[in-house]
């Protein structure tokens, strides 16, 4: 049984530990020292992980840094309904906007984010997108419009390892169209999006430190299930 999801880019990894009723933190110790002595060997730049805070000083015996810690919401998905917006959406499957488009979006939308997670480069995003969704990642990735102006965007997609379980890689508001319920709106047409991706339950997470985000969660019906850190190693 898995004790981590774990995404493997060449640049980094992404390790993500799942609780598990039953399992000790001697387990969860032991198969995380497994999967650093294999990044170790494989010398990738930096691996970013979420854990909880009780591993803090093992963690940083051995070399990590705390980067922040993230609040993390779930909610069940079998009663959500598409609600009636003056917003319109489209996937970049659909061939109205480029990937360079779609790429300036993202790069808008995080701009000025509450979040304490070293940021990307919006080049390894991109790349990320079609490496961690697959070759359809283009049909994850929805941008949304009012009076036919971008006010935000978002990616909705099934976690890695999981049959049910909806996430979302990104979700973010245009800086000048945030604090008018623009961001619980998407939010919430999304979790609809997801749900016809055959999702029964939604888990998102946020920093601590991002007030915004956890509203939306809130108003959205999401209930809080954990609170991790953040933690970062990078390569000597």
């Amino acid at each position: 049984m898995r004790l981590y999801n774990t995404i493997k880019n060449k640049a980094y990894w992404l390790v993500d530990q799942i609780n598990i009723e039953g399992k000790s933190e001697e387990d969860y110790k032991v198969e995380f020292t497994k999967l650093l002595k294999e990044y170790e060997e494989q010398k990738i730049e930096y691996l970013s992980l979420l854990m909880e805070e009780h591993f803090e000083n093992w963690l940083l015996s051995k070399g990590f840094r705390k980067i922040s810690v993230i609040h993390e919401y779930t909610k069940s998905l079998e009663e959500e309904q598409l609600i009636e917006s003056e917003l319109t959406f489209h996937a970049l499957s659909e061939g109205l906007m480029t990937d360079k488009d779609f790429a300036d979006a993202y790069e808008l939308c995080r701009s000025g984010s509450a979040n304490k997670n070293i940021p990307q480069l919006i080049e390894k995003i991109m790349a990320a997108l079609s490496q961690e969704l697959g070759e359809n990642w283009r049909s994850h990735c929805y941008y949304f419009l009012k009076d036919n102006e971008l006010v935000g965007i978002s990616i909705p997609h099934m976690e890695m390892g999981t049959t049910d379980e909806g996430r979302m890689f990104y979700f973010g508001i245009v800086p000048n169209k945030r604090g008018f319920g623009l961001g619980a709106e998407i939010h919430k047409i999304t979790l609809y999006l997801m749900k016809q991706m055959n999702a029964k339950t939604y888990v998102g997470s946020t920093d601590e430190s991002n007030k915004h985000m956890i509203n939306i969660f809130k108003k959205n019906g999401c209930v809080i299930r954990n609170k991790k850190g953040i933690y970062r190693i990078d390569k000597d």
